[in-house]
């Protein structure tokens, strides 16, 4: 990366680290983390105006999108506060209303009438008690996610799932306080992060059935619902999901099952899958949990992929549950606006 002093970047840098070395394993705890660090950066960041501020921020996104081309949740918790910076600007300086050009007002285009270069005693202040109230936001995402619980599961219904997922989990755990259903765990091979998922909503004395990922086609059709948690959510309202989700999903738009996504609002991206970013789209594991490494001489002509993504397009989704409520996938890009400035999808 040029231009850039890497010892002005040391807390971007520890972030990278504990997610490379899985000390931060979850999303959630990624985008408490990124919080966090921003909120230091504003407090004691060397920096004297928004544009100073903005570029500081724009830094730590370029080293996360080079080291970690598919951690979308730091860079849009950042690419939010960008926004943040912006509208805090516009009132510190009162500059808003009538001095804006209609363009702005309309499209959220940049205008030629801030200075965003102007030193503002005020800005600092603002920013820190909004990234105040963008934390608690994020700390009561996935309790207001599980609230809705009950509005969308009903008595009696089979629902079925993928995988395991700390929001799906509260958001079953929940609906079973006041719903008696039925949840099909899809085990999700190899890793079978399905089975600790099940034994969870056993203990919370849901009734629990396990299979493996073949049965899926075979089991949909006693299906009531499908809800799932997803790594991303792209700009056309289609997914990066766990390996296997998209043959779920194609099984349930067969049997015209509704599939659901629970997502918090930043693992929404303004960013779009071209016809040539399939290989940047994805990520693939070590092929040891597919076949032993005892098997190597035997198989040294064979190649093995094991691919930790699926892309599912948004025609397969039907509603995504966020704390807002629930959305289609063609209302995904009405919500990137509110998220983000136009400027800062692309950094």
């Amino acid at each position: 990366m040029t231009n850039i002093n890497f010892q002005d970047l040391s807390d971007v840098i520890r972030l990278i680290s504990d997610i490379k070395h899985k000390n931060i394993l979850s999303s959630h705890d990624i985008a408490l983390k990124t919080e966090a660090m921003l909120e230091a950066l504003i407090a004691q960041g060397k920096w004297t105006s928004a544009s100073e501020l903005m570029q500081l921020i724009k830094q730590r996104i370029k080293c996360i999108s080079q080291s970690l081309p598919m951690e979308a949740t730091a860079i849009n918790v950042m690419r939010h506060i960008l926004k943040v910076i912006r509208e805090e600007f516009e009132v510190a300086s009162e500059k808003k209303g009538e001095s804006q050009s209609l363009q702005y007002i309309v499209t959220g285009a940049s205008s030629n009438v801030l200075d965003y270069s102007q030193s503002l005693s005020s800005l600092q202040a603002a920013l820190l008690d909004h990234l105040s109230e963008y934390k608690t936001e994020l700390e009561t995402s996935a309790e207001n996610i599980a609230a809705q619980a009950s509005e969308h599961i009903h008595s009696s219904e089979t629902i079925l799932t993928f995988g395991t997922s700390k929001t799906v989990q509260r958001f079953l755990k929940a609906a079973s306080k006041k719903r008696t259903f039925n949840v099909i765990v899809v085990e999700a091979a190899p890793l079978y992060l399905g089975h600790s998922l099940a034994a969870n909503l056993a203990k919370s004395n849901i009734q629990t059935t396990v299979i493996p990922d073949s049965a899926v086609f075979a089991m949909m059709s006693r299906v009531n619902k499908v809800i799932i948690g997803t790594h991303t959510v792209l700009a056309s309202g289609g997914l990066r999901a766990s390996s296997g989700i998209h043959a779920l999903a194609l099984a349930a738009k067969h049997y015209s099952i509704p599939v659901m996504v629970l997502s918090h609002m930043y693992k929404f991206t303004p960013v779009y899958l071209g016809s040539n970013d399939h290989e940047a789209f994805n990520d693939c594991a070590s092929p040891a949990s597919l076949i032993p490494y005892s098997s190597g001489q035997v198989l040294n002509k064979a190649e093995v992929t094991n691919a930790v993504f699926d892309f599912v397009p948004p025609e397969l989704v039907t509603l995504f549950i966020t704390h807002q409520g629930g959305n289609s996938p063609s209302y995904v890009y009405r919500l990137l606006s509110e998220l983000y400035h136009p400027d800062d999808y692309e950094i």
